[in-house]
């Protein structure tokens, strides 16, 4: 029997972007946790660090998470003493996301993880700029690409 290349798993970009994207992620872990910090939380802190004390709607915009994952993980975040979480005054039905004092020192300390892991990358400043931008065009292309499942 042939085997049909089209289901060769050294054939599929999911599988590549999976195993890049897990490798990405093992490797900030390591580094994340002495921090207090996981990954998705790390993600967390890049957003307040450029625009602090947004909604929890636009931290999920940005990061493309529902509520349902990002408050529990703004909790945790909140009894670490990373963030605080308040009612909007403009909106009572909008929670805030501020950064603390010891959520914006911990600013200092990512840069160093983030020097040392740009280390690690085996490819050149100009090939990490574009597959950077070539990965969110992907992603921006199968996020509209998704069919919306509150019209089904």
């Amino acid at each position: 029997m042939t085997a049909d290349p089209n289901l060769k798993l050294d054939n599929q970009l999911c599988f590549a972007l999976y195993a890049a994207s897990n490798a990405m992620t093992r490797l900030y872990r390591d580094k994340l946790e002495p921090l207090g910090l996981t990954y998705p939380q790390y993600l967390v802190m890049l957003v307040l660090w450029e625009q602090d004390g947004i909604a929890v709607k636009e931290i999920g915009q940005r990061l493309h998470l529902d509520s349902g994952t990002l408050t529990p993980m703004l909790k945790r975040m909140e009894q670490a003493g990373l963030v605080q979480r308040r009612r909007s005054k403009a909106d009572e039905r909008q929670v805030d996301i501020a950064l603390t004092p010891a959520g914006e020192a911990l600013k200092a300390d990512i840069r160093g993880v983030r020097a040392e892991l740009g280390c690690l990358l085996p490819l050149p400043a100009a090939d990490i700029a574009r597959l950077r931008t070539e990965l969110r065009g992907l992603a921006d292309g199968l996020i509209a690409a998704k069919p919306d499942s509150s019209t089904a």
